[in-house]
């Protein structure tokens, strides 16, 4: 009796097991009865009838992530291979349909994008390819949408993860871009030299302008060093005349320079004797002289105009008076 009993246990816990189902949260199971679908046991606690019905699969309710791998050509003849990926989930409304309607939905899902990525890309240079992606990824999307829904399936997104043109294509795309960047590098190296050298000419003027002051104040303190030694002169030695003084001053001048001259590293030969010095004295004293006979023929012929002027105001004023006389 004990064995009938201890059989009759496990019996019943072997159909009460079989008969309970735990279904996992975001997920589905399908339920047949003799073959034939049934129901869809939703997450949570679920019981079966034992023997009549039967789990036929799962269904993941989560979303799915797939890569599909395109090789297409563009407008302009590149062969480029995409990849897409597409976010896919099973509607829980639509279970059955998901489950029942299509035998393979994720190979036909790829087929649906291999057809619009193949129908897209040829209309497309390979530059445009790359900055219209998303309006490759939307026409996938778009037709996903409106074929798949209606099978249970909802296209969450659509993606073009990656371009990947031939790779010769690649190398010359790179060394165009190289040049491209070496053009702007040699313009931008030309406009630097450019503004050094018109720094250059500023500052190059900018110093011109300043030694060109330099020298006329040289000059100016030079001039007002000789008059300042021509009054001393005149003030301390009071038969001196001034022509003599400025003789001697430019002779002290002269000697001067012949010591500058003779300081310098480098040595240069100057043709110098007693005549020279005397040809010097008698050149400067002849220029004195000269300078003295112009200012006094300049002095005789104001006097001149003068006494011109003066004895055709009186020749007037007698005239004046013979026509006064005549008048009486």
């Amino acid at each position: 009796m004990l064995p009938i009993l201890i059989g009759a246990a496990v019996a019943f816990l072997l159909l009460f097991l079989t008969a309970v189902k735990f279904v996992k949260e975001r997920s589905a199971l399908v339920v047949e009865r003799f073959g034939k679908y049934n129901r869809i046991l939703h997450p949570g606690l679920n019981f079966l009838i034992p023997v009549l019905d039967k789990v036929s699969r799962s269904i993941n309710l989560k979303i799915q992530q797939m890569n599909v791998h395109v090789e297409t050509k563009t407008k302009d003849n590149v062969f480029i291979k995409l990849q897409a990926s597409v976010h896919v989930q099973v509607m829980s409304n639509k279970v059955k349909e998901a489950c029942y309607e299509l035998d393979d939905p994720y190979a036909q899902i790829s087929s649906y994008i291999f057809d619009v990525v193949r129908a897209e890309v040829p209309k497309l240079d390979l530059d445009d390819v790359f900055v219209r992606k998303d309006d490759i990824a939307n026409a996938v999307k778009a037709e996903l949408s409106e074929n798949m829904e209606i099978y249970g399936f909802r296209i969450i997104q659509t993606l073009i993860t990656d371009i990947d043109p031939d790779g010769l294509v690649k190398e010359s795309m790179n060394r165009i871009n190289a040049a491209r960047r070496n053009k702007e590098a040699l313009s931008e190296d030309a406009e630097g030299r450019k503004i050094a050298k018109i720094k250059d000419a500023e500052a190059d003027k900018e110093s011109k302008r300043l030694h060109g002051e330099g020298v006329a104040e040289q000059r100016l303190a030079i001039i007002k060093g000789f008059a300042d030694s021509v009054e001393d002169f005149s003030n301390t030695l009071q038969d001196v005349s001034p022509v003599e003084i400025m003789q001697f001053v430019l002779l002290t001048q002269h000697y001067d320079t012949i010591k500058d001259i003779g300081e310098k590293n480098s040595s240069i030969l100057v043709p110098y004797s007693p005549g020279t010095i005397k040809s010097l004295q008698e050149q400067i004293m002849e220029g004195t002289f000269l300078s003295d006979e112009m200012r006094e023929l300049k002095k005789n012929q104001k006097v001149v105009k003068k006494d011109v002027k003066s004895f055709k105001d009186k020749e007037k004023q007698i005239l004046d008076i013979d026509q006064n006389i005549d008048s009486i």
